[in-house]
């Protein structure tokens, strides 16, 4: 019988999946955009023809963004704090002000590296590996 963890590495390259889409760009040929709109990826690549319907992102891009803001302001707020104790008014405008740009900014490449992932790692739907690449053990 078969099961999931049977399948040797008929590896597509993860890393080089995920920089792509990092930059927003199809994890499988590289040569098309990934987005249609800020958050929406095409539904096919022009390109390639890879098929972006079966990806499932959700909210793990959303969370791995916060995790990253939450460890870099964190950080950023007690130093800029210990240093030069700007005015509260000045750091309630400042502190949400920056972390709402940063997330957007990040939003969409984690979500493309999400996405690289998930086609790399045959997540979802993206195929399975090809005939004979199991093992039977």
């Amino acid at each position: 019988m078969t099961d999931l963890h049977s399948f040797t590495a008929d590896a597509r390259d993860t890393r080089r999946a995920m920089l792509l889409g990092l930059k927003s760009r199809c994890p499988s040929c590289g040569e098309a955009r990934l987005f249609a709109r800020y958050l929406k990826p095409v539904d096919a690549c022009p390109a390639c023809g890879q098929d972006w319907t079966h990806q499932r992102a959700d909210d793990l891009p959303a969370y791995l963004v916060i995790l990253f803001l939450g460890h870099l302001i964190v950080p950023l707020v007690v130093e800029v704090n210990r240093w030069v104790a700007p005015s509260a008014t000045f750091q309630m405008v400042l502190w949400p002000s920056l972390t709402a740009i940063l997330a957007l900014l990040l939003l969409q490449p984690v979500k493309g590296a999400v996405i690289g992932l998930q086609w790399a790692k045959y997540m979802h739907g993206f195929g399975a590996p090809k005939a004979g690449t199991h093992r039977s053990d």
